[in-house]
């Protein structure tokens, strides 16, 4: 289950900004295509299945999606995320858009085995003990030579990051 903050471009109504973020955060998609025809995706598909509007706040609401179980691969969290909010966000209905809540079913929630080990392990690798772990992304992510991508990372390191993270 899924709670969205929606709030539809002017002329949109309520219901179908609930319908299209339901759709388009399960099976939708841009355009028809042939192979459309080949299945039947009733069994996939999100859900709209409330909508009240947010105290104090004009034109915004919250849309309530439930989902299949069947629409994520068990165990996968990325998998999961990517589905509910892969794609949606830039959905231009909306005008803005925002994942306030998630609920994760126990059985699904049970299929995750989690990682291979805890952070323990990586506060032993860094030798970081005490505080939270720091790290970045490098930006921008493609163009930088090895030379200056290794020069950002030296520099993020020598500031005080934990880890640096290649986005590609």
């Amino acid at each position: 289950l899924a709670a969205f903050r929606v709030t539809p471009q002017p002329g949109v109504p309520l219901e179908e900004a609930g319908a299209a973020v339901a759709a388009e955060s399960s099976t939708g998609t841009w355009t028809t295509v042939w192979t459309d025809g080949l299945t039947s995706l009733d069994r996939y598909k999100g859900r709209c299945y409330h909508i009240e509007p947010v105290p104090g706040e004009e034109s915004q609401y919250i849309c309530y999606v439930a989902y299949p179980l069947d629409l994520f691969e068990k165990g996968s969290v990325t998998n999961m995320f990517t589905s509910i909010v892969g794609n949606v966000f830039g959905f231009k209905a909306l005008r803005a858009l925002r994942l306030e809540d998630l609920r994760i079913p126990a059985a699904y929630a049970k299929t995750f085995q989690g990682p291979p080990h805890g952070i323990q392990v990586e506060r032993d690798k860094l030798n970081k003990y005490g505080r939270p772990l720091l790290g970045c992304t490098i930006k921008p992510k493609l163009g930088l030579s090895a030379k200056n991508y290794g020069r950002a990372c030296y520099e993020c390191l020598r500031g005080g990051l934990d880890f640096t993270k290649d986005d590609e």
